[in-house]
């Protein structure tokens, strides 16, 4: 039995072409017609970690516990937020990406596999804008540049295998069931919020904090601040637990996209 996941990566180098294409469309779709263009890239999280500074430590005077990576919150928050973000990019916008290359599916011999595997590849380049300046700002506010941040594209790539895995399962359901999307953004609120973003893992009730440890974007975002944020070495046994993650929620993904892939053709 082979493995549409398996089979794509061994044909990559033949499909880099059309990736390239794909991931080229994608950014420059998001910012047609704006005068600044890409720059919105930079000047979007830009704003949004000045106003977050404002607002958080400013006005509210947020503190963290003793056990948080950093007690300066606006960085303790950015740093957190950034994988989520890929994350949610990625899955959110793959569940309509089949339904709207619907021409290309249905006309031409397509390898509809590829859209959110370029989706994830058009994010991370706002990813990696966003994450060059929040290790700026750590380097300017706390006076910290480790090199331990160089551990990151390991984490990236764990967590491109899991976006894109569940990608896959959202973008072959909505095809099929068009509330599909709706759902995922009402899954995605709640798993939002039991992901330690906005506050610190301590300070989760203790009852609930057992659906952080089988959370990987919790460990992901723990991961991404430790590397950012301190020169903590990864741990091993957390690494290899968001790779189990990231392995099996890829290959179910590739199973489960090519059992519904031979129907798309009629539905759309």
């Amino acid at each position: 039995m082979h493995f549409p996941g398996s089979l794509f990566l061994r044909n990559l180098i033949g499909r880099r072409a059309l990736l390239f294409q794909l991931v080229r469309r994608d950014f420059e779709q998001r910012f047609v017609g704006s005068a600044a263009g890409w720059l919105w890239g930079v000047i979007h999280p830009l704003v949004l970690l000045l106003s977050w500074t404002f607002v958080f430590d400013w006005c509210l005077n947020v503190r963290l516990g003793a056990d948080a990576a950093t007690q300066n919150y606006p960085l303790f928050l950015f740093s957190g937020f950034l994988p989520w973000l890929l994350f949610q990019d990625t899955v959110q916008r793959s569940s309509s990406s089949l339904i709207e290359h619907a021409n290309l599916i249905t006309k031409t011999v397509f390898p509809s596999e590829v859209v959110p595997l370029s989706i994830f590849l058009s994010s991370l380049v706002h990813h990696l804008i966003g994450l060059a300046l929040v290790v700026a700002a750590v380097a300017l506010f706390l006076n910290h540049f480790g090199v331990m941040i160089l551990f990151l594209p390991l984490y990236m790539a764990l967590l491109g295998l899991f976006a894109v895995g569940i990608g896959w399962i959202v973008a072959a359901l909505q095809v099929y069931l068009r509330d599909t999307a709706h759902v995922l953004s009402v899954v995605l609120t709640l798993w939002f919020w039991l992901t330690p973003i906005f506050i610190a893992e301590s300070q989760y009730p203790p009852k609930v904090r057992f659906l952080i440890a089988v959370n990987p974007l919790a460990h992901i975002v723990r991961a991404y601040r430790e590397r950012i944020l301190t020169y903590r070495l990864p741990d091993v046994e957390e690494l290899a637990l968001v790779a189990a993650y990231a392995a099996v929620t890829f290959f179910v993904g590739g199973l489960f996209f090519r059992h519904l892939k031979r129907g798309f053709a009629d539905v759309l």
